[in-house]
């Protein structure tokens, strides 16, 4: 598998002990993974970015000035550094830099409010904040009493905080000494119920993760991949990381816009390309002139995660694309569960796949009973990327040593996984089980709608009732009557929403996912 991925190849044998050295003194987080790289290929592109390319041995003597910076600026090894930057050079940097002082990296969310914010870092007390400059006023309150450095930064900006770029110009370039410890990533969770937890994870001790990843997304090394989704996030970085290992050029855009995504797909010959789903939608409701309009025959791999795939993404996408979409199918907490091919979401669309390389899958019922094929049961994954637990305490419920992901599903006859929502967002309605996922699945795929979300509200006579939020599409208006005589055409009557609103957008996160809990405010239906 390594091999194949090009990751074991012939390397000359003086650059082969180097990195092993380099290896043995970093570990295998992004320190390593700079180092080795400014070691093997140093002129090769590692970073494309809204302000150009930088190579491997421009990132590594960068980072290591940067390193040098923070830590006379009184970041230490063991303490906690957050950093909430867009996608761009100095979000790579800045991890780079504190895995070279042995600090713990708090990847912030650039959506959450300031009351999020400040919520989050009194909870992680990290000792410095790294931050792009648009976040300034959010960060009032949260960067109170910390060290501050400012990342991105435009012309005319006047920062009052010291910036990566004049830490870098004045740094040395010699590498730091080797920490006593390897510093560690904290992901937050989504927020989209809740308050965002930490969840803490070191870095992998043996290259059994990569080798899961690659058995079932064919990324290569060397290759140029478009990084869309966001770094903070566990998808976003999980190919940021993996990339460190295949030496990847790692494109980046501040900002997400469908044209340019496939512009710079065009521009870089991006070989993958790591997207959320909404991203993908984003893509496709570009009118079909403009989308042709772009060469991306370069793309091999588009590999998305973070939210369930609605209605006919999955086959809209490959039908204008070509056969390169992968699914993943996961947790911060678990990492991943499942991978679907092209090949698994053409027999059977809408499937999460299933368990890759290393990865144990299970359903379990009531009482921790496994289920059988074709039987609802609540998602239990074993694999070596299992969080370490939350950084405010606690940590995922867990059966005979596999974690639970907090969704439920079932396995159809070959194994293909299909989730079906969370445990928790089941709807109990004049008696009967529903979960709200395959009802928007349904009504998502109408021509006339282009989003879809369904939760439960309290009800006097059922207990519960089915809402749906509808966002029309393809020009057209559809009714409340029209969304739900679809629904009971296809599904069981009691599945059908008693209430239909409409909606010009649906409120959504960084990452694309639906906010259910700013829906669950809503208490007067609104105009469309």
């Amino acid at each position: 598998m390594l091999a194949k991925a090009g990751i074991v190849r012939p390397v000359r044998p003086d650059k082969l002990a180097r990195v092993g050295v380099t290896l043995t003194r970093w570990g295998r987080g992004p320190a390593a993974g700079f180092i080795s790289g400014a070691e093997i290929a140093p002129h090769a592109r590692a970073i494309v970015d809204d302000l150009g390319t930088l190579t491997f041995d421009e990132v590594n003597c960068a980072t290591n000035a940067l390193a040098h910076g923070l830590s006379d600026a009184g970041v230490n090894e063991g303490d906690g550094v957050a950093i909430m930057c867009r996608n761009h050079r100095w979000f790579v940097e800045a991890t780079v830099a504190v895995a070279k002082i042995g600090a713990n990296a708090l990847y912030l969310n650039t959506a959450f409010a300031g009351p999020q914010l400040t919520e989050v870092v009194k909870r992680e007390k990290p000792a410095a904040i790294v931050y792009d400059h648009e976040f300034s006023e959010l960060l009032q309150q949260a960067g109170r009493r910390r060290k501050r450095f400012v990342a991105w930064h435009d012309a005319g900006d006047e920062p009052a905080d010291p910036t990566l770029d004049s830490l870098i110009a004045a740094g040395p370039t010699d590498r730091p000494v080797a920490p006593g410890r390897i510093g560690r990533a904290i992901i937050l969770t989504s927020g989209t119920t809740g308050t965002p937890k930490g969840a803490d994870r070191a870095s992998p001790e043996s290259l059994d993760p990569a080798v899961s990843f690659l058995s079932k997304i064919p990324l290569r090394q060397g290759q140029v991949s478009h990084i869309a989704a966001p770094l903070f996030h566990s998808w976003g970085f999980a190919h940021f990381t993996i990339g460190l290992l295949l030496q990847t050029t790692l494109v980046l855009t501040r900002a997400f816009d469908p044209e340019q995504c496939l512009a710079q797909i065009e521009r870089s010959r991006a070989e993958s390309l790591a997207v959320v789903p909404v991203m993908m939608q984003r893509i496709l409701e570009l009118p079909a002139e403009t989308r042709r309009g772009y060469d991306v025959s370069s793309l091999r791999v588009t590999a998305v995660s973070g939210s369930a795939l609605p209605g006919d993404l999955s086959s809209n996408w490959m039908d204008e694309f070509g056969e390169n979409l992968y699914n993943l199918y996961g947790s911060t907490e678990v990492a991943w569960a499942s991978i679907a091919t092209p090949a698994d979401m053409r027999a059977a669309p809408g499937t999460a796949g299933r368990p890759p390389r290393g990865t144990t899958l299970k359903l379990y019922g009531e009482h921790g009973v496994e289920v059988p094929a074709g039987q609802t049961g609540r998602i239990f994954v074993a694999n070596t990327m299992l969080f370490e637990g939350y950084t405010g305490g606690g940590s995922k419920e867990a059966i005979d040593g596999m974690m639970a992901t907090g969704d439920v599903g079932h396995l159809d006859d070959a194994g293909r996984l299909f989730v079906e929502g969370r445990d928790d967002d089941m709807i109990v309605s004049g008696g009967e089980n529903l979960f709200p996922q395959e009802v928007e699945d349904l009504i998502a795929r109408r021509e006339d709608v282009a989003e879809v979300a369904c939760i439960g509200v309290e009800d006097e006579k059922f207990g519960q009732r089915l809402r749906a939020f509808v966002v029309p599409g393809g020009g057209e208006q559809p009714t409340e009557d029209e969304i739900k005589g679809h629904v009971k055409q296809n599904l069981a009557n009691f599945k059908a929403p008693r209430e239909v609103w409409f909606l010009d957008e649906l409120p959504r996160n960084a990452t694309g996912k639906v906010l259910k809990r700013e829906l669950k405010q809503m208490e007067e239906e609104p105009s469309a």
